[in-house]
């Protein structure tokens, strides 16, 4: 059963019957990424609706056309008004039918691969343009391309509306460009810098400043604004004519050089490194072993970064099933969608369930940095985090403890790996809701 145990909790998002697993895990975990259950977008809206939703808060913000009254709704950020009243249910709604997804998917394990995807591509609603577009970046260009090749996710996620805006690409304009002789206003190096450094290379691949500073000028034209309603375009008079020499490659100038450049960049030997050791370090332990790594990143060489064979070489490793490693720390957003796998119950509440997933440590759609949310257990694991987790646990035992029984779900999706003082403590709960609190708050629900 162990290995059925580490198909559930350390690859997928927890099985609340750990036994469906246990004659062959492997081929359970591999299959997913054959036929991935696919994500419902009826209803929701599309990038350039979040980006006019965006802009109309930021102009109201800026503009307000009265006074707040005092019977206006209020929150963190102030006076509710009608666009950001229509922001926050529109926000609302896209994340609940994300959660909904996660929680009833039969292919956890390939939704979580999603999320690596959606994360290592982070964007982020901290700025006013981005505000209801981190939802849209995930259904329109992460998830379509998270299965097929590495080139066309990386394509589809750089040059996406909520990418251009969050990165700043949106105002970079090319010094020389027709556009940039006539503005006071020049080149933004944001996304050229997170391109190499983040999203493809790595900060150890030996690009130089000059480097980013001639990406960025390759870049410039692709903008997304009031003159594109909302959508990607290339305008050419703000793009930098002349030809970037990066990293030893020569590019012409126009929207042809864009697609070169990303070619290049997804098959330079340090792309395939730097997503190998990502892709073990957060699926398998926080140091996977070097041979693990190595024949992943080999696998994205061999293949040209083609993402399902990237995942079988992964899933299908020994190592990758070594049952000594280090477990990690789930973040809080796991810790709510695996609780509700096991428990089996939809998010009924989506904005009390969001307060908890931040009042844990992670604000939902606002990342600290391009670089996501960080991947490490010591990232997670501190006295304040652990405590607002038991708080939390013990807040869903009062919610949920009268309808379960909190010995049965824990044998059931942990069965023999469920340790005999987790088991212990349970059983001496003196209520179904202290007994759910124990379980939710275990070592082995808040680890993967």
């Amino acid at each position: 059963m162990r290995a059925a145990h580490l198909a559930s909790h350390r690859f997928g998002y927890s099985q609340p019957q750990l036994k469906t697993l246990a004659n062959d895990p492997r081929s359970w975990v591999l299959a997913q990424f054959e036929r991935p259950a696919e994500f419902d977008t009826e209803g929701l809206i599309n990038s350039a609706t979040a980006w006019q939703i965006s802009r109309d808060v930021v102009q109201a913000a800026l503009n307000p056309s009265t006074p707040p009254s005092n019977n206006q709704p209020q929150d963190a950020l102030g006076p509710m008004t009608p666009a950001r009243q229509l922001l926050r249910q529109t926000n609302l709604l896209m994340l609940d039918k994300r959660w909904q997804h996660m929680t009833q998917t039969t292919t956890p394990v390939a939704e979580r691969w999603v999320q690596f995807w959606a994360n290592h591509f982070c964007v982020a609603a901290t700025k006013g343009s981005t505000l209801a577009l981190v939802w849209p970046h995930e259904y329109e260009a992460i998830r379509p391309h998270a299965f097929g090749s590495y080139k066309s996710l990386l394509r589809a996620a750089i040059v996406h509306p909520a990418m251009l805006l969050y990165l700043d690409n949106a105002q970079s304009i090319g010094p020389q460009s027709i556009a940039g002789r006539r503005r006071d206003r020049g080149l933004n190096e944001n996304l050229a810098r997170e391109l190499l450094e983040l999203h493809t290379l790595g900060v150890k691949a030996g690009y130089t400043q000059d480097d980013v500073t001639q990406t960025a000028k390759l870049l410039t034209g692709w903008t997304v604004g009031p003159n594109t309603a909302g959508e990607t375009r290339f305008i050419e008079n703000l793009h930098q004519p002349g030809k970037k020499t990066i990293m030893g490659n020569t590019y012409s100038e126009g929207p042809q050089a864009l697609d070169l450049l990303l070619n290049d960049l997804a098959r330079h030997p340090a792309c395939a490194d730097f997503m190998a050791s990502k892709l073990c370090r957060h699926f398998v332990t926080d140091n996977p072993p070097a041979s693990l790594v190595q024949s992943v990143a080999e696998k994205f060489r061999s293949t040209d970064g083609d993402l399902k064979s990237l995942a079988v070489a992964l899933f299908s490793h020994d190592l990758a099933w070594q049952e000594d490693l280090p477990p990690k720390f789930k973040r809080p957003e796991e810790c709510l969608i695996s609780a509700h796998r096991l428990m089996q119950k939809k998010v009924t509440n989506v904005e009390n369930s969001a307060y908890w997933v931040q009042t844990m440590g992670q604000a939902l759609a606002r990342a600290p940095s391009p670089q996501g949310w960080p991947d490490l257990s010591a990232d997670w694991l501190s006295p304040d985090t652990v405590l607002k987790r038991i708080q939390w646990a013990e807040r869903y035992g009062e919610l949920y403890g009268k309808d379960i029984d909190a010995r049965d779900l824990m044998q059931q999706a942990f069965g023999p790996n469920l340790s005999t003082s987790t088991a212990q403590t349970i059983a001496r709960a003196e209520s179904g809701a202290q007994a759910l609190a124990f379980a939710l708050a275990s070592p082995e629900n808040l680890r993967r």
